[in-house]
């Protein structure tokens, strides 16, 4: 349909949270059962960047700087970060990177167990309580509005797509930041960092502009397996229920 809204989402630990072009919509299942929802318009729209270096971190910034707001207007909505035990698997996986560096692995195959090793903390939190049920939920809510038919917990647009290309560019900006001098190092790795994130949005992008190409189709295929066994679960009706509260709170709101 014309009229249907390009929208993205966050699962929470109790609910699902919406993203439209300039509002967001939360709702969660609070401690007495009840669904409680929140709605607000955006102050930070990262699509007003239209730089390709810029667009990716822009729309980072954009997701990150919602959940303070979803914080504050339901105290009670369990945010992915503040998952139990995701402090102690950053710092198990910190020390499994520096191990990795010591060992003789030649150095492109140390940026690629670095940076596979680097997604540990995010799989932890996706597949501990109800966090990837809340993920498929999101996805059949905005997959079934979006296509005007029921669909499965796996969608298109999921971040996991962005697994294999940030994979591939981040090891790529390491290998090169490598190759400064000591004293410049940390500040050419964040900086490659930086980069990978800009190009591998850039690439998701093309992904979802040629979806027919077979290139396409190969990248989008890891993605695809990776929410279909890791990121998400089957949601129960009632985590349905919430998902599809956030989405028309975010519905209403966008469309005045």
């Amino acid at each position: 349909m014309s009229d249907t809204l390009r929208l993205g989402g966050m699962a929470l630990g109790n609910g699902v949270l919406v993203h439209g072009p300039t509002s967001w919509a939360c709702a969660i299942r609070a401690g007495d059962g009840s669904v409680q929802v929140a709605a607000r318009r955006k102050r930070l729209l990262g699509s007003r960047v239209q730089s390709p270096w810029l667009r990716g971190p822009a729309r980072l910034a954009e997701a990150l700087a919602v959940l303070p707001a979803v914080k504050r207007a339901l105290p009670e909505a369990k945010l992915p970060l503040e998952r139990n035990g995701l402090s102690t698997s950053m710092l198990a996986t910190a020390s499994l990177l520096a191990g990795v560096r010591r060992t003789r692995l030649g150095d492109t195959a140390k940026e690629l167990v670095g940076s596979a090793l680097s997604l540990a903390p995010a799989l932890l939190a996706l597949r501990s309580g109800s966090l990837a049920a809340y993920h498929g939920a999101e996805h059949i809510a905005i997959g079934t509005y979006e296509h005007g038919e029921p669909r499965a917990k796996e969608h298109e647009r999921c971040g996991s797509h962005l697994v294999g290309p940030l994979l591939a560019t981040t090891t790529a900006g390491n290998l090169l930041a490598n190759r400064a001098p000591s004293a410049y190092r940390g500040a050419a790795r964040l900086g490659a960092s930086a980069v990978a994130i800009a190009a591998s949005t850039e690439i998701f992008a093309w992904m979802q502009a040629n979806p027919e190409r077979r290139l396409a189709r190969a990248l989008a295929r890891p993605g695809h397996e990776f929410q279909r066994h890791l990121a998400t679960a089957e949601p129960t009706a009632a985590q349905l229920e919430v998902a599809n509260a956030a989405l028309e709170a975010c519905l209403e709101l966008e469309q005045g």
